[in-house]
This record gives C-alpha cells, structure tokens and sequence, in this order.
C-alpha cells in the first residue's frame, strides 16, 4: 500500500517506470500492485470504461461564444467571488510558467489567469475557456480526476491518460459550497512539466479555501436580506405551519408550527436535520424544472423576490382544523398539571401562548432556541420540551467557563489527553446527551473559535474527544437558550451565522416577569406556600402593602430572583404574613427610586456613595441568582473586581438572598 504522500503527490523520479506502465496498461497486461498510485490505477481504469482515446492530442472544442456567455451568466456567483482570486493570479503566477484554471461542476473551464507565455502554450491543448476537462473527455486530468473523488489531487507528466497532455502537470482541488457542501467548480493550476513542483497543490488549496470564504460571506448577506423580508409573513402566519428555504432549497427558518404540519401533510422533512431540498431551488422554481414532492402543493409555495432576485421561497403548509383543535385546547386554563410544563406558573396570555408552542415544539426534534432575560425561565422550558422523551436529557451552561473546561465538558476527552486529565478519560455532554436531549444555556457566551466545532457536531452528527482521532456517533435533540441578541452578535463578529441558523430552526422568546406583572403575585403566593411547606410551617399570606411594593418593582433578575426573594423573606418572617418589612432594603429603595411607592427614607435612604455602592452589588447577586459572571457582566464590571469590592463589603454568593 502506498503511502499518503504517495497518494497525493506526484513523484516526477518515477515517470519513466510510469510510462511503462501505461504501455502495459495499453496492452491489457496485468500491473504491479506497486507499478501506480492507486488515485492514478483508478483513474485510468475509469477512462478505459469510458473508452477515452489513450492517444488524443488535446481537450474537445470550445463551446461557442454564446454559450460562453450563458454559462458565465449561470456561473455568476462563482465567478464574482473568485474575481479578486483570479486577478492575484496574474501577479503571483507572473513568469513562473503556470496558469490557473475555474471551471464550473462540470469541468467545464470558465476563465484562466497567470503567466502569458503559459497560456500561449495551454491554448494548443485546448487547456482554454469553454472546453470541458472531464475525465470522461479528457482522460486522467487534476480538473477531471479531483472532481471525480471530490478532493485535491496532482497529476503530473506520465500520469494523465491521453498522449498529447502527458508533457504537462497540474494540480486541481474542487471549490464547495460552504453552507451544504455541493462541489460548485474546480480550481486548477497547470503548467508543463518542467515547473512541477509539490507547493502547487498547497496554493490551489488555499486558494479554493478563499474562494469558499467569499462564497460563504455572499450567502449570509442573502440570507439576511431574505429573513428581514420575510420576518413580517413569518409573523401573521397564525396556525399555519411555514418554512422558509433560501435560494439552493436550504432551510433556514420555520414557526413553531412547521414540523406538525408537514407531518399531517405527509412530508417527511426533519427540519432538525437541515438538509437541502433541491426541488425548491430558486433556480428549478423559476425555470419551471422543477418536480415538486407529492406531498406540497404549488399553491403552498410563495417566491420572496427583492429587487428583480429571487431570494428564496416561503413553503406555507395550511393549519389542518383538527391539529388546530388538538394543539390549541390545553392553554384554556391557567395551569395545565398534566404535562411537563406544569411547573410554569401562570395566567398571562402571552406566556401560555409560548408555552403552546412549546407544546407542539416538543413533539419534533427540531432544534429550538430560547430566547428571553435571565432568570426568566429558560432551562424549564427546556425541560418541559425535552419531557417525557426517550433518552437523558443533559445540560451545560456555556458560560463562567474558560475555554479548555468548555471544551473538555463539552467534547470530553481520551485518557493522557492532558496534564491532569481523568484515568481513562471523560465522556462530555453531547455525548451523554446521545438518543436524548442537549440544553446548552448562555450558548451566546461560548468563544467563536470553539463554534465552528460545534456547527461540524451538528452537521455531521460525530464529535471527536479531545486527544482521539476516531469519531464518535451522536444523535441528539439541541435546545440552546441566551439572554443576548445573537443577531447584533453576528454583526459584531462574536457568533457565527451559519451556526445561530442551525440552532435557530424555531425559536421562542420568553416574555420577561415585568411584562406579565399579574403573575408577580401569583409567583409570589406560590413561592411563599412551597417555601414554607418546606420548613415545616403552616400556609401564610403576603400582605397587601407588600404586595404592592412587589408589583410596583421591575424584577431585574426575574422569576430566579423573585424566587429568592421570597425564600429569604420566608426564613426572616416571624409569623404566618410576609409584610413590607421582610423585604429586602435594596427592593424597597428601588422602588422608591422609580417613584412608585413611598418608603420610610430614615430607614432606607442611602447614606454614602459606598453605601450606595454594596446596594447594587447586592441587588446584582440577587439578580443573577449568585452567578458572579452574570452579576459582573450587568454591572460593566471585571469578575475580577467584582471579586475585590465583595471581599471589601463582606458579601457572598447569597448575599441578595436576605
């Protein structure tokens, strides 16, 4: 067996020993097993099949000039973003012999830049624009052979198949596309043998990869160009169930109604999964060509052109009244105890809106992303989806953690795979998570270069652990939740577009506590009877004087902080009544500061600035509910120092619980 060297690269010692093989080859004579690179066997043999002439002297003809054009035009995208590539070419290939190559998917070359006398030389083997390189054409070729096997490849000298180009070597790698992978074009440098040398495929990589990253930064600015002009029709789609597919079929956003209603249908498209669905590329829809699968209708689907430019399609699948009935009759009462979103407590419209859609969320395996403040409940309702499903369900939160600790509970790690690391190694979290549920919280908090690792997990459904090299199968349902805004995240380069759509399938926006204040009392009669109940006490009341005051505050730290509230004004109660005066001192200024309710300004006025000061972290504690990060991240402070000003008021993590 070769090595991978061998397999990759040429070896021009070898060409003689290579030439007789081909002669053999020629005469049907049966070759060493060591007599070829297996890439090159391969290749010829492919040829043979296809009855490629072993003695042509160059590439077919051209196609015409009109058709020229046409395919340029259709290969516009491609050609736009390989324009600043190609036009380096012809400095840095100036009188080194060689030329670069585009051709489109199928090796048909679109342009060629480099060295004048080169191009002089490729033009008698019809190595030119409008002639197709394909194996099946032209023989063993870098342009034919690495779109053959998909990867990069070197051809040179003795190697390619057909006589008339055996005097040239070239090195060709295939451009795809960065969102699904589909091989868009070939990049190929080529030259006669003579300026052979190992770094030319090195060059055509990178080169590609370039190519790839002005592909990929053209898409996101489509996409969001499409989302901005779809968000209104996602909005007012009632119960309908609607998936939006950029311009190559992608899905890139769907309500919450989508899986359900492409279930009674009948299609069978795992919106989790992501896949591309050819039959509603822009390209096919608008040429007609398309076969629709028989389970959309034509009237279902809406073209979203701006501008002249068909961005993308809108699948609108029609609500069907008994899945209408069937998903809407568990929010006519406030508190449904029958499902696992019981332990969300509430009577506001909006929220048991949410948690409707949460419901029918919970019966596809679509990822879906909580968005809403902290402590405003995100991990419950990552809970009630993932319910009574099959499999664990696994949580981590991606932020307060450095970026080694992340990586390791994340990917987990092999035995010796570090200093210090578990004997035998440690399974992470997606592991773990495997025929379950993954909730990752704080997702917008997880460094940009470990995201990338992340969006291969959930596109390839594999992870390696830190310190292997064999891959490890995963299937999982993902759950993300952050209190940021991910998309001016996105602006500000600190999150990956292409990773917020994965994980955006559906997505759902938790209202925070200060918008929905008639459950602040429901909230607050429920904490104060569990609290007590756990500590051996009798029912108790909160008085009406306290409850105003708890009505009249914005709840910073939400329900998580209310909650605690609560707890420790349980524990400091003398008798059954929660009164104003078992409220924190902070609340009550607070609320005096917003000027919503009168306080005893003796017994609460901020005396000095440092006072002043150890009240706001104490109310940044009790906010966050004791997670430092946070509480440091809202007060524009370095944990750090947050670390010395506790440290010199005294506090702990449990300060705000009083």
């Amino acid at each position: 067996m070769a090595s991978g060297a061998k397999q990759m690269f040429s070896n021009p010692g070898e060409e003689p020993a290579v030439t007789a093989a081909w002669e053999s080859f020629l005469n049907g004579d049966e070759l060493p097993a060591d007599a070829l690179r297996a890439l090159i066997d391969s290749s010829w043999q492919r040829c043979q099949d296809a009855q490629v002439d072993p003695h042509a002297r160059s590439g077919p003809q051209p196609v015409s000039d009109q058709d020229l054009y046409l395919l340029r035009e259709r290969q516009r995208e491609l050609l736009e973003a390989s324009a600043p590539v190609m036009a380096c070419a012809r400095d840095f290939l100036s009188e080194t012999g060689t030329l670069m190559a585009l051709a489109d998917a199928n090796c048909t070359i679109l342009t060629t830049e480099g060295d004048m006398p080169a191009i002089g030389s490729a033009e008698t083997i019809r190595l030119v624009p409008g002639v197709a390189w394909s194996e099946a054409l032209c023989g063993t070729n870098a342009i034919g052979t690495a779109l053959a096997v998909g990867q990069p490849v070197q051809i040179h000298s003795a190697e390619h198949y057909c006589e008339g180009i055996k005097r040239w070597t070239c090195s060709a790698t295939v451009v795809r596309h960065p969102l699904d992978g589909e091989i868009v074009g070939v990049l190929d440098v080529s030259g006669l043998s003579q300026t052979y040398s190992r770094q030319t495929l090195a060059l055509v990589v990178t080169t590609a990869s370039r190519i790839e990253n002005r592909l990929a930064m053209g898409e996101m600015e489509r996409r969001y160009r499409l989302l901005d002009h779809a968000l209104n029709r996602l909005a007012v789609a009632g119960q309908d169930g609607i998936v939006l597919f950029d311009r190559r079929g992608c899905p890139i956003k769907a309500n919450e109604h989508a899986q359900l209603a492409i279930a009674a249908a009948g299609g069978e498209i795992d919106l989790g999964a992501a896949r591309r669905l050819p039959e509603l590329a822009a390209s096919r829809l608008g040429r007609g060509r398309a076969v629709l699968p028989a389970w959309i209708k034509p009237e279902w689907l809406e073209p979203l052109i701006v501008k002249g430019e068909q961005l993308g399609t809108l699948l609108v699948v029609p609500a069907s009244r008994g899945r209408v009935a069937t998903v809407r009759a568990p929010v006519a009462t406030e508190a449904v105890r029958d499902d696992a979103f019981s332990s969300l407590i509430t009577g506001d419209p909006a929220l048991l809106d949410v948690i409707a859609k949460a419901r029918q969320l919970a019966r596809s395996k679509a990822p879906v992303l909580l968005q809403g403040e902290t402590g405003a409940g995100k991990e419950e309702f990552a809970r009630g989806i993932h319910g009574s499903s099959a499999g664990p369900y696994v949580a981590l939160n991606c932020g307060g953690l450095s970026r080694e600790l992340l990586a390791s509970e994340l990917f987990g790690y092999a035995d010796g795979a570090f200093t210090g690391a578990r004997k035998g190694g440690m399974v992470g979290k997606i592991e773990a998570a495997h025929g379950g549920t993954l909730f990752l919280d704080e997702i917008g908090e997880m460094p940009a270069d470990m995201q990338p690792h992340l969006l291969r997990v959930l596109e390839q459904g594999e992870i390696y652990r830190l310190g292997e090299n064999t891959p490890r199968r995963v299937s999982f349902r993902l759950i993300a939740a952050t209190h940021r805004d991910l998309r001016k995240e996105i602006a500000a380069g600190r999150f990956r577009m292409d990773l917020y759509y994965r994980i955006a399938v559906t997505s759902l926006r938790i209202p925070p506590l200060r918008e929905r204040a008639g459950d602040i009392a429901r909230l607050a009669r429920h904490f104060l009877d569990r609290f007590r109940s756990e500590q051996g006490l009798a029912p108790g009341t909160i008085d009406d004087d306290a409850l105003r005051t708890l009505q009249a505050y914005t709840w910073p730290g939400n329900v998580r902080e209310l909650r605690n509230l609560i707890e420790g004004a349980v524990l400091l109660s003398e008798g059954p009544a929660l009164t104003r005066d078992a409220l924190p001192r902070e609340l009550l200024e607070a609320v005096v500061a917003a000027g919503d309710a009168p306080v005893d300004a003796a017994a609460n006025g901020v005396c000095s600035m440092a006072e002043g000061e150890e009240s706001l972290i104490r109310r940044a504690i009790s906010a966050s509910g004791g997670n430092l990060t946070l509480a440091a991240r809202q007060l524009h402070i370095a944990k750090s120092t947050l670390y010395v000003k506790m440290q010199r008021y005294g506090l702990s993590r449990d300060a705000g619980q009083r």
